[in-house]
């Protein structure tokens, strides 16, 4: 339902679902201050979200965290009120970093997202996972199932370098379209059409942070004024000398998370889970380009 803020109506469009409460909080305070779309924070395990709660907005943000698809949508000039779906499944059960228990873990909550889009039929769907091996079945799982639904899926692992942070932060972004007339068609048609899968596969040309471009051909890619920890969106960076004898680099002004600060647990899980904007922003830049 549209609702009030500062004497001025305020249309009620996203829908963002988070369990954390910290991160949940966060967000309601991002929407608050304008940086993210305006909607609703839900609380609730993504398990417990049946499909007619989510059908009135244009916007579904899942396993949200701090907002920064929104962010990143309108970074990459996707407007507020055009659909679409976002959700960055859980990486612990298929990162190096965790337990790798997989598909056995309990947070493998893929067929829960999977579930809501298969009622709901978003015509635009973006994601997010951890880029390794172990994802790689993961993958395979996603794209099996929606283009069973008839769309076309596209995913590609790029990471943070590529876009001139200072670390790597390797990621598997991938997309799913499918407009819902041809879903339907498809559907009274008795299989499945899958024209169009080409164009969601071509995520190529992805823009750099200063709009440098990478050119492909001959195997590989030719890089024109490659943004780096020097001279690209992460340029004035502080750099902070740590026990260990290495260099990290820190926002401006951000005074390290050490014992003692406020929030520091909730902070630095919400920090850690968080996709990279500049990373997203690219990638759905590139996609606004090639969809059909």
């Amino acid at each position: 339902m549209p609702e009030r803020r500062r004497g001025r109506k305020v249309v009620t469009s996203a829908y963002y679902n988070e369990i954390d409460h910290y991160a949940a909080q966060w967000l309601r305070n991002l929407i608050a201050a304008g940086h993210i779309a305006p909607g609703d924070v839900d609380e609730r395990d993504i398990r417990d979200v049946w499909p007619d709660d989510i059908r009135k907005y244009t916007q579904c943000h899942f396993f949200a965290g701090i907002g920064v698809w929104s962010y990143a949508l309108r970074l990459a000039g996707w407007p507020d009120d055009r659909p679409v779906w976002t959700g960055s499944c859980p990486c612990q059960p298929f990162s190096a970093a965790g337990l790798a228990a997989g598909f056995a873990d309990e947070r493998h909550l893929w067929p829960s997202f999977y579930h809501l889009i298969s009622q709901c039929n978003p015509d635009d769907i973006l994601g997010e996972q951890v880029a390794s091996k172990n994802a790689d079945p993961w993958v395979d799982l996603v794209q099996t199932d929606l283009e069973a639904l008839g769309y076309a899926f596209g995913a590609v692992a790029f990471p943070s370098a590529s876009v001139g942070a200072p670390h790597i932060r390797d990621r598997d972004f991938w997309v799913a379209y499918s407009p819902s007339e041809r879903r339907e068609r498809s559907s009274k048609n008795g299989r499945e059409t899958q024209r169009g899968i080409e164009h969601a596969g071509e995520i190529v040309g992805l823009a750099h942070t200063d709009g440098a471009r990478h050119e492909g051909g001959g195997g590989g890619f030719k890089y024109t004024n490659a943004p780096g920890p020097a001279n690209g969106f992460w340029r004035d960076a502080d750099w902070l000398f740590c026990r260990d004898g290495k260099w990290r680099p820190v926002e401006p002004g951000t005074f390290p998370l050490a014992n003692g600060a406020p929030a520091r647990v909730g902070r630095l899980r919400a920090y850690g889970n968080a996709i990279n904007a500049e990373n997203a922003r690219e990638f759905i830049a590139a996609y606004m380009e090639c969809r059909p």
